[in-house]
C-alpha cells in the first residue's frame, strides 16, 4: 500500500518526500481522495483490522460526496493514479485501471449490461482520459492512449493511439500521452 501511495504522490508532484506528502494531503483534493481510497483498499477484507477498514470506508464515502468521485474501493487500480479536477468521476467497481492513468472531470468508466460488449473496461498503462469522456463495456484500452475530451469509447483501442470525437475515431500516435501523462512511475 505504501508503495502505491508514494507513486500516486509522485505523479502529482514529481516528489514523494514526507513534507510533500503532508502538504498535498491537506491541499490537493485528488491526492487526498486517492490516499483514502488506497487505505480503504488495503484494510478491506482484513479481519484483524476491521475497524480501520470501517474508519477509512466512512471517510471515503464522505469525500465521495464532497468531491463527486464515485470510485469504489473494489476497483483494481495500478500505481500512479492521478485525478485532475473535482467532480463527476464514476468508475465501475469491476473495472480494472492500469498504472500511470490520469482521470479528469466528468469521466465515466462504466458497464454495458447487454450486447456483445457486455461487461466493464480494462484500462491499460499510461492512459489519459479527458474531461467528460465515457469508456463503456467489455473493452480493452491499450497502453499509451489518449482519450480526448467528450469522447465516447465502446470498442477496443490499440496501444499508442489517440481516440477523438463522437463517434470516436482512432489515430495511431507513438507519442500519444507525451505532455499529458507526466511523472511516470
Amino acid at each position: 500500500m505504501e508503495e502505491k501511495i508514494k507513486t500516486d504522490l509522485y505523479r502529482y508532484t514529481g516528489n514523494s518526500s514526507k513534507k510533500t506528502f503532508f502538504k498535498n494531503l491537506i491541499t490537493n483534493e485528488g491526492f487526498r481522495y486517492t490516499y483514502i481510497l488506497r487505505k480503504c483498499q488495503f484494510y478491506k477484507g482484513k479481519k484483524i483490522r476491521k475497524f480501520q477498514y470501517i474508519f477509512w470506508k466512512i471517510l471515503l464515502r464522505k469525500y465521495r460526496y464532497k468531491y463527486g468521485y464515485e470510485i469504489s474501493d473494489a476497483v483494481k487500480i495500478g500505481k500512479g493514479l492521478y485525478i485532475n479536477h473535482l467532480g463527476g468521476i464514476t468508475v465501475n467497481p469491476k473495472a480494472i485501471v492500469g498504472d500511470n492513468v490520469n482521470i479528469t472531470k466528468g469521466v465515466t468508466i462504466g458497464q454495458a449490461n447487454r450486447g456483445k460488449k457486455q461487461g466493464v473496461p480494462i484500462i491499460g498503462n499510461k492512459v489519459w482520459i479527458g474531461a467528460n469522456s465515457t469508456v463503456v463495456g467489455n473493452v480493452k484500452i491499450g497502453d499509451n492512449v489518449l482519450i480526448a475530451p467528450n469522447t465516447y469509447v465502446n470498442f477496443d483501442v490499440p496501444s499508442d493511439s489517440i481516440v477523438i470525437g463522437s463517434p470516436a475515431k482512432v489515430i495511431e500516435n507513438k507519442n500519444a500521452t507525451d505532455g499529458y501523462v507526466n511523472n511516470v512511475v
